[in-house]
């Protein structure tokens, strides 16, 4: 991550609850204090669909790793850990790979994983994770809101619309992709 000021521009968030895994995004893309577009798709199914993922950073780089993502994880039979593990040692030791700035978060049914361009793959403690300029704040509504009755996928809609009150980086176009029941 050669500048951290590119993640600006989104929110990212992953809550693990009850059997059920949902990560979303908001669909905010800004080019300084201009908003481009409104609708970008951050997250989505990748491999099989059994795997679920989203990014901040630039968006050519994330969806070229997201491609080199679906390829692991095809080589290494769906396996999400070991395949996010292989792309990580691509990511920094490969010349192109390496100049890409982008963070992702994916999940599947057993774990969520944090994915960064320094060699970083994470497990996030509790199963809640957020990235991007509004992810702090998502981060900290949906840790107020996991011990409520609402269900993974809700509190990632609610600790979204939170984000975007606070962070002028996120939009309340929101897409969420779920895994589990």
């Amino acid at each position: 991550m050669s500048n951290p000021e590119s993640f600006h521009g989104t929110t990212i968030l992953s809550v693990r609850k009850g059997g059920k895994v949902a990560i979303g995004g908001d669909g905010q893309v800004s080019f300084g204090p201009t908003i481009v577009k409104a609708n970008a798709k951050k997250v989505r199914r990748l491999g099989d669909g059994h795997v679920i993922g989203g990014f901040a950073g630039a968006t050519a780089d994330a969806l070229t790793l997201f491609d080199r993502l679906e390829q692991k994880l095809e080589q290494h039979k769906g396996q999400l850990a070991r395949a996010c593990v292989e792309l990580a040692k691509d990511w920094r030791t490969d010349r192109y790979l390496r100049r890409l700035d982008a963070m992702m978060i994916v999940a599947d049914q057993d774990v969520t994983l944090l994915l960064a361009g320094t060699g970083d793959v994470l497990e996030p403690e509790n199963g809640i994770a957020g990235i991007g300029s509004g992810g702090p704040y998502a981060l900290a509504a949906s840790r107020a809101l996991v011990d409520s009755k609402l269900d993974a996928e809700a509190i990632v809609r609610r600790a979204l619309d939170i984000a975007a009150d606070i962070c002028v980086y996120t939009n309340r176009n929101v897409v969420v992709e779920t895994i589990g029941s």
